[in-house]
């Protein structure tokens, strides 16, 4: 078991593997646990600051993190965190939030446009959701360097040609010269006429022509379920207006996960973005920062006989390579809370046709377009024969304690929380209840203790 070790004064020594040496001084109280991820002691005595040269190595990715921490004869740290893949989709979702709010509150003056271009010229400007993930890569060195004395860091970076990449995903020629000026716009006036051009003038789902079968073809975007409204010629599919229905757009239909044409530009956009603003960051940190690059560490992995992981490349970035190798630790990024303030329920209603209770959104009038009238040939509306349950809208007015997830106490027993609600009496007015995993009674809040909450990075088996 490796403890890293800090000096009275808080900083960093060489972290030590001799356990008992651990246990004797912190049962003589010359030690004092400070932190457990990774296990960690503060001497509690003037000690001599005698350090080896210490690398720590990062494997950049846009979802994926590896980072090692090395010397010359061992490995400390080897570790894979696992970051959040929606982070653009809540921080639109805030964005929509916000701006609702603003629009209730009282009259302001609008930014002008000067203080506007003001904002976006800052230094090291990012949008929000690469900003957090770019974060996130700074924060970890920054957590290791205050736990050892790293000398050097090392971050696999690179520079990625888009435009090459969007064309072995499609099977297309590599661009060359001119075809770099040439979109996939080209030669077509407009976005609808190149999709329509590209797919043949047939629909995705049953491949009837426009020209022989008459049919009408209309805009499709494949990722939609996803959050994806973007207006790239990827991103579109041409599909007729008898598969483009709701019923079509729900879990089961052909619509519901039609697969992108190519694979997705994000983690190399995002990667050509970030690059120097991980990187100056580090460097602000006084730590000597270097860059290398996919190429070199796929040849020191095969030279090795490696098998390919993102903590074994980070292993193979930078200068040691140690023959006593550490465990390796997965993490995944947790959401801290959950912001969803309010939640819609949908109406039941009773199917005439088969006397089940279904869902509103399944009876409904099936228009895709306000311009189609509701009482039109898939009006479903007329089958609605009994409501069940009403819709409704629920609205949490307050914040819990406690999430899901959080390691808790109670009567000497440890817990994971599974469900916290509010609840209202006349005596005791409003308070909490908690229910665990597996399935317990719900208990009061007050009497439960809390050990961990489980926002941040959790350790996960396996990866």
């Amino acid at each position: 078991m490796m403890t890293a070790v800090l000096s009275k004064d808080g900083r960093p020594l060489m972290p030590t593997y001799n356990i008992r040496k651990v246990r004797r001084m912190l049962k003589n109280s010359k030690a004092k646990i400070v932190g457990h991820n990774p296990f960690t002691i503060q001497l509690q005595y003037e000690s001599e600051t005698n350090t080896q040269p210490v690398e720590l190595t990062e494997d950049t990715g846009y979802l994926n993190i590896g980072l090692s921490v090395k010397s010359e004869k061992h490995e400390f740290v080897s570790r894979e965190y696992k970051l959040l893949p929606d982070e653009k989709k809540h921080h639109q979702a805030q964005k929509r939030i916000r701006t609702a709010r603003r629009n209730r509150k009282r009259y302001r003056k609008p930014m002008s446009k000067r203080e506007k271009c003001s904002r976006r010229k800052q230094k090291a400007w990012l949008a929000p959701s690469l900003k957090n993930k770019a974060d996130r890569h700074v924060d970890l060195v920054k957590r290791f360097i205050k736990l050892f004395p790293v000398t050097s860091v090392v971050l696999e970076m690179g520079q990625f040609d888009t435009a090459v990449l969007s064309a072995v995903n499609q099977g297309l020629p590599v661009p060359e010269g001119l075809a770099y000026q040439h979109g996939p716009k080209y030669g077509f006036d407009t976005l609808r006429e190149a999709t329509f051009a590209r797919d043949g003038y047939r629909c995705v789902c049953c491949n009837r022509s426009a020209i022989k079968d008459k049919i009408t073809l209309v805009i499709h975007h494949r990722g939609y379920r996803k959050g994806d409204r973007s207006n790239r010629l990827s991103n579109l599919a041409s599909v007729c207006t008898d598969h483009h229905t709701p019923a079509e757009h729900k879990k089961g239909g052909k619509l519901w996960d039609l697969q992108k044409d190519g694979g997705s530009l994000a983690p190399a956009s995002f990667m050509n973005t970030v690059k120097w603003y991980i990187h100056n960051c580090v460097n602000e940190l006084g730590v000597k920062t270097g860059i290398t690059y996919g190429a070199v560490t796929k040849r020191e992995r095969l030279n090795r006989n490696i098998v390919k992981s993102h903590a074994n490349d980070a292993y193979c970035i930078g200068e040691f390579h140690p023959k006593h190798r550490a465990h390796t630790e997965h993490y995944r990024k947790r959401r801290r809370n959950d912001r969803c303030l309010q939640k819609f329920y949908d109406a039941v209603y009773v199917d005439m046709r088969t006397g089940k209770a279904v869902k509103a959104s399944e009876l409904g009038c099936n228009r895709t377009k306000r311009k189609i009238p509701r009482n039109n040939e898939r009006n479903l509306r007329p089958y609605r024969r009994k409501k069940v349950k009403a819709g409704y809208n629920s609205i949490r007015k307050g914040r819990h304690s406690l999430q899901a997830g959080d390691i808790v106490q109670y009567k000497g027993r440890r817990y994971e929380v599974k469900t916290v609600r509010f609840k209202e009496n006349k005596k005791f007015g409003r308070y909490e209840t908690v229910e665990f995993k597996p399935a317990s009674p719900q208990v009061y809040l007050k009497d439960v203790r809390v050990l961990r909450h489980s926002g941040g990075w959790v350790r996960v088996q396996g990866g």
